[in-house]
């Protein structure tokens, strides 16, 4: 089980990023579960914002106000802590899920959970043969489970004998089925993306999530990349102001390191483009929607990479130095952008755009 929270200090929503980001250098040296940092977004009201409405959540006046509402909170709580805004991104993943395929019972059921303070993960990843659903019951195990041990629940794909994949919410809270001894690595380490076994755990009605193949379908599935490319871009942008705060009064006045942070600032806000776009494209169901969330993780990536280079350059060695702020982001960066196939992401929407105009219909520039 992961600690109990401490008392959550009572923070100003001005002083929220330094909180969450003095609570990551926490989490980072002494890797665990982030109990006190999910406990300062559920005071911020961020836990159930994006709820289905049946369960507590906002109601916001259409599907794409909602997605840039939840684009601006998945890129401040990134840019604070990107092992807090994987959690945050897999929660608000589980919520749409009960959103769009949630029966009514469901859905009154998961605002009983939020109101208790349970977070939600998603899990989709998996050793082979995978996890298998017969008679009731599940065997095998879910491998980079994000917060396994530490969550409430999580929304996991099981295979039935016959038929598609379906969704299956699973208690995530049980220490002994929690492996995170393979989680040994240099960022994202709040995280605990280890192994967890769901072997011989009951499924009935309440617990099975929409029909056979609901998790997998288009544009919905692929397009909601867009929402860990939000936090990445948090990460970004938290980048950006640290490599402001390190540079020294000479940097200050060397043109060649103003260049450098020039060329920070504006990959930054070349992703924040991106992703606001593939965002809006997401909450209207548009039929590039998919390709666009494909390049959108491309181009996150090499403003990523670029300003992590750029801020090394400008900054030396302190970039690197154990304790500072650019060190942890860059280490959390790197490896929060290896996501599974970004190059035949990216592949897969040029095949699509080589056919079609890519500002899509009666968008055209003539």
């Amino acid at each position: 089980m992961p600690d109990a929270p401490a008392a959550v200090p009572d923070v100003a929503a001005d002083d929220v990023h330094d909180a969450l980001a003095a609570l990551g250098e926490r989490y980072d040296a002494s890797p665990r579960f982030p109990v006190d940092s999910l406990a300062l977004l559920r005071t911020l009201g961020l836990h159930r914002r994006f709820a289905p409405e049946a369960s507590g959540g906002e109601a916001f006046a259409t599907p794409a106000l909602k997605a840039l509402a939840l684009l601006d909170d998945l890129r401040r709580v990134g840019r604070a802590d990107l092992s807090v805004g994987r959690l945050f991104e897999g929660h608000v993943n589980a919520l749409a899920l009960f959103d769009w395929y949630g029966a009514p019972g469901q859905k009154l059921w998961l605002a009983d959970v939020l109101a208790g303070g349970g977070w939600f993960g998603v899990w989709a990843t998996e050793p082979q043969p995978g996890v298998q659903l017969r008679e009731g019951r599940l065997s095998g195990a879910k491998m980079f489970a994000t917060g396994a041990g530490g969550l409430a629940y999580a929304v996991v794909t099981v295979q039935p004998a016959e038929g598609p994949r379906r969704l299956a919410v699973v208690p995530a809270d049980c220490a002994e089925r929690a492996d995170l001894t393979g989680w040994r690595v240099r960022g994202m380490r709040a995280t605990l993306s280890g192994r967890y076994d769901v072997t011989d755990l009951p499924v009935t009605d309440l617990s099975l999530l929409g029909r056979p193949g609901d998790y997998d379908r288009e544009p919905r599935f692929t397009a909601g990349a867009w929402r860990f490319t939000a936090v990445q871009l948090g990460g970004v942008e938290g980048l950006v102001l640290a490599m402001r705060a390190a540079l020294s009064e000479p940097a200050r006045r060397d043109p060649m390191q103003r260049a450098k942070f020039a060329e920070a600032a504006v990959a930054a806000r070349t992703a924040y483009l991106w992703v606001r776009e593939a965002a809006e494209r997401a909450a209207t169901e548009a039929t590039d929607a998919a390709d666009f969330a494909r390049a959108t993780r491309g181009v996150v990536e090499r403003s990523a990479l670029d300003v992590m280079e750029l801020a090394a350059r400008a900054t030396g060695t302190r970039s690197a130095f154990d304790g500072e702020r650019l060190d942890k982001i860059i280490r959390d960066l790197s490896l929060y952008l290896r996501q599974a196939g970004p190059d035949h992401a990216r592949d897969e929407a040029a095949k699509t755009w080589l056919d079609h105009d890519l500002w899509g219909a009666g968008d055209a520039l003539w």
